[in-house]
């Protein structure tokens, strides 16, 4: 996680912390937490993190109430599971008789539980189902082949959009799983780039709550109205507050589609079990004044609050959510504003489980990108020299994931290592002389540089090898700009990472046609294959998707309480080892996102053997094969019989 210095994401490596034992009892305390002394070679910023971590650790075994000991957890010991967190990845028992008994109409209004023309006829009997559906019983693979179909009909991405949000909210199982069969179809209809559109009209489209709305109007009682939610092992949270959806902006409330999109995305991806997930929007106003002004806009009508309100808030949802849910659920940042999207990493990191998707999570699947492109590139890292247009938290992010994976192969100063990585903000290239105007996050990438204002002049200057998009601003890599980087370049990267499609810096046809079929391409909405000169090129999609649930699953099923810069890298390359000599071949530097759960598995057995080794992890012991644990502990939207 990015700190305020600049050094590092975050410096929170913990020492001395050893594993916990549990002793076996039919009714038990939690378990007894055993610290060692912190070891003599960690860093003072170490040290004080060590600390930090061992009083946190002491205030959960004080603090926590007498718990019955889980029989049926594959994986024991650590710190105990008072909250139920360690649930999140296991299926839940499912015997809805308060519905059936009580009616079954009911039961087929419950998207927990429906299974509309697949319940079977001694279903039917026993849960008060009959005359209530037609006489044909189908399976659920029928089902799936019917949906597609009628999604197949829509020619407007936001109605497939609208049509799978009103599946979800009836038959979740069915939902999830015509998202995993189809995934790459259906991935851009709730994910990037639909659901920028969502957002856009989500005052319009809203039907019912699909999450926790929290708003200066519930200062002082987040607590209480966490305790609305109706499902309470939460053990993974997307909040967003709605200042910078994708490359769209201020959106206010109705940027609620993008904790929305990005949790259904946990559990097809990832396998974490629907109930466990929660997305939130913090509404506190907003500036946009063409929603101020709409009639249907759904949050509040005010400019936003800044400054100490806005902190209190945040504040108080912070410490509301562990008081509630524990210190191991996964809070997940989405799209906040680059001035408080590094503060809030930087001040939470240490306290909570937090996760910034647009500064660590892009940086995770671009390294991935950068290095899985080395193989058709040749060289290292540490010889290529990047240039990126866009200095926000996005940019910045993946600039210090890059310097830190080629500090950890060269063994290079982290200082060293980021001159190898150039930025143009607005005002041009970033130079040593402009250091006292910069912004905190700006001030690592400030070099030795004459002034240049042009993004092509910089090119040129700086002769990159790999150029990166992460401006927002649609149309700037321009023909000039990718015919410069051809000019000394057999193989010029280009990554035109942002969203949604009309904001990205070039599309893929221009990449490869400006570059006369030699660039190495990505971006970061999907774009369709490319014909040029008789040859088809196959972009690859630097999506967050690949890397944020395979990496949550990792932290969930090692019962992780922080995460960490190695757990990022971790990510990275196991997502750069599941790209196959065949994909190469292709052009593609990504999987195809139809092995994504296999991909997700292998993330986050790495992401959990890296908080093993950290000390990071608090179920215990350590299972030893970690790859088939994560496939083991994955939701299944299967339909289950109902007795």
């Amino acid at each position: 996680m990015f700190s305020l210095n600049g050094s590092s994401f975050t410096n929170n490596s913990v020492s001395g912390v050893s594993r916990c034992l549990t002793q076996s009892q039919k009714r038990m305390s939690v378990p007894i937490v055993v610290l060692a002394s912190v070891s003599s070679n960690v860093k003072p910023g170490d040290r004080n993190v060590s600390v930090l971590m061992e009083n946190t650790l002491k205030e959960m075994k004080e603090n926590a109430p007498v718990i019955e000991k889980d029989s049926k957890s594959a994986v024991s010991g650590g710190v105990g599971d008072v909250y139920g967190e360690d649930s999140a990845t296991e299926d839940q028992t499912i015997t809805p008789w308060t519905h059936s008994v009580a009616s079954g109409y009911s039961l087929l209004r419950d998207p927990n539980y429906n299974k509309g023309l697949a319940f079977s006829e001694k279903e039917r009997d026993s849960h008060y189902l009959r005359g209530l559906l037609p006489p044909v019983v189908v399976d659920q693979e029928l089902q799936v082949e019917k949906l597609m179909n009628n999604l197949r009909q829509y020619d407007v991405p936001l109605q497939r959009y609208i049509a799978m949000m009103d599946l979800q909210e009836r038959n979740e199982r069915l939902f999830y799983k015509l998202l995993m069969e189809n995934v790459e179809e259906l991935l851009p209809v709730v994910y990037t780039p639909t659901v920028g559109e969502a957002c856009q009209k989500y005052g319009s489209i809203f039907r019912r709550p699909q999450g926790l709305f929290i708003s200066l109007k519930e200062k002082g009682k987040i607590l209480e109205v966490l305790k609305n939610w109706p499902e309470k092992k939460i053990q993974v949270i997307v909040v967003t507050d709605g200042e910078r959806i994708l490359g769209l902006g201020d959106l206010g409330c109705q940027g609620m589609g993008i904790p929305v999109g990005k949790l259904s995305l946990y559990t097809a991806l990832g396998g974490v079990r629907p109930s466990a997930c929660l997305p939130i929007t913090i509404d506190v106003g907003t500036n946009n004044e063409k929603l101020l002004k709409d009639e249907f806009y759904i949050g509040l009508r005010q400019r936003r609050a800044r400054g100490q309100e806005y902190a209190e808030l945040l504040d108080e949802f912070m410490s509301a959510v562990k008081q509630n849910y524990g210190e191991k659920v996964l809070i997940q940042f989405e799209d906040f504003a680059n001035h408080n999207a590094f503060d809030l990493l930087a001040k939470y990191g240490t306290s909570h489980l937090v996760f910034n998707d647009d500064i660590q999570g892009t940086a995770s699947v671009v390294l991935a990108g950068i290095m899985s492109a080395l193989n058709l590139v040749g060289g290292t890292l540490a010889e290529n020299t990047f240039l990126f247009l866009g200095a926000g938290e996005a940019g910045t992010g993946i600039a210090e994931l890059i310097a830190l994976e080629m500090s950890k192969q060269t063994g290079a100063p982290l200082e060293e290592t980021r001159k190898k990585i150039w930025m143009v903000d607005s005002k041009g290239l970033i130079v040593r002389s402009r250091m006292a105007s910069l912004q905190h996050f700006k001030r690592p990438w400030a070099h030795d540089h004459e002034p240049v204002k042009e993004l092509v002049n910089a090119v040129k200057s700086i002769k990159p090898t790999v150029l990166i998009g992460s401006s927002g601003a649609g149309k700037t890599f321009t023909k000039e700009v990718v015919q410069t980087m051809a000019t000394f370049n057999e193989k010029p990267i280009i990554f035109a990472l942002s969203n949604p499609t009309s904001q990205s810096e070039c599309t893929a046809e221009e990449a490869y046609t400006w570059s006369n079929g030699r660039a190495i391409f990505a971006s970061g909405s999907p774009f369709a294959p490319v014909e040029y000169k008789g040859k088809v090129f196959v972009s690859g999609q630097a999506n967050n998707a690949y890397i944020f649930p395979g990496l949550g699953l990792g932290l969930l099923i090692s019962g992780a309480i922080r995460v960490h810069d190695d757990m990022l890298l971790a990510a990275s390359e196991a997502l750069a080892a599941e790209v196959s000599q065949e994909n190469f071949e292709k052009g593609l530097i990504y999987p195809p996102f139809s092995n994504i759960r296999k991909i997700s598995a292998h993330i986050a057995a790495k992401v959990a053997a890296k908080a093993y080794e950290l000390g990071l992890a608090t179920r215990l012991p350590q299972p030893e094969n970690l790859v088939a644990y994560a496939e083991s502990c994955m939701y299944s939207p299967s339909y289950r019989s109902y007795r």
